[in-house]
């Protein structure tokens, strides 16, 4: 069996209702391992505070995304740049975003979006650095979004076909979409390389006033023998250091 690693989504605590330097501080004290999604400015921050950067993004969440090929070049700059930065500071996964449908079909869409991550691919083999496509809901949070589903997203993986490219199973987003949460892991885990979570319905802490059972799904994790990162990624409507608390006890498996 793997050992989790544990982390926590930057955007949900700073600015609000945490500054950088409580944040940090609190997730160090209360035993994370990592951080996602840290601005560049923070990277020390974190760094000296003895915690690893898991994920940071690799271009803007927009609608213009990797599903499209012309959308190619205005990607590829920022990509090359945070592919930089994660090389250079030790980050493993850089996040990618398939962007929106806006008419075109999924199959097209797969298509586009495996053939611009297999040419992103070699910039990510270069830099040492594992692309992960994020999924995200369509119906509540991200409308017209086309890595909407796990089957989508693994199709576009067996296309690619590249160490260097997997899924961010975000477990909010898919149980939205699609539930079955414990058997797709099982399922499809080859094809994951990071994990997200939140409490649903509403997207706030993993505690008894939601549906998801975060423990048995982080054994379902673990017992996969993956290795890598499980990021909280909730909104904290209560005092954040005892949600985060909460939320590393739930998981640690």
């Amino acid at each position: 069996m793997g050992q989790l690693k544990h982390s926590v989504s930057w955007w949900c605590f700073v600015p609000q209702p945490m500054t950088p330097q409580t944040f940090v501080r609190a997730v160090a004290d209360l035993g994370y391992d990592a951080i996602d999604l840290v601005e560049p400015e923070d990277y020390q921050l974190v760094r000296d505070h003895g915690l690893e950067i898991a994920a940071v993004r690799g271009h803007a969440l927009r609608p213009q995304g990797m599903n499209r090929l012309e959308h190619r070049g205005s990607i590829e700059g920022e990509l090359a740049a945070s592919l930089k930065l994660a090389a250079d500071w030790h980050i493993p996964y850089v996040i990618c975003f398939s962007g929106n449908r806006l008419g075109l079909s999924d199959e097209q869409g797969a298509g586009n979006t495996a053939a611009n991550l297999s040419y992103f691919a070699k910039m990510a083999e270069d830099a040492g650095v594992t692309l992960v496509l994020e999924l995200l809901n369509s119906k509540v949070d991200h409308p017209d979004y086309q890595a909407d589903s796990t089957a989508w997203g693994v199709k576009v993986c067996q296309m690619v076909n590249s160490p260097r490219v997997k899924l961010l199973y975000d477990i909010y987003h898919m149980q939205v979409m699609e539930g079955d949460v414990i058997r797709t892991i099982r399922d499809y885990h080859a094809y994951f390389g990071h994990y997200h979570t939140a409490g649903n319905p509403g997207r706030n802490e993993i505690d008894a006033t939601q549906e998801l059972n975060y423990r048995p799904i982080a054994q379902a994790i673990r017992d996969t023998g993956f290795t890598g990162y499980l990021a909280q990624e909730f909104i904290p409507t209560g005092d954040p250091v005892a949600g985060l608390k909460n939320a590393l006890e739930i998981c640690k498996v």
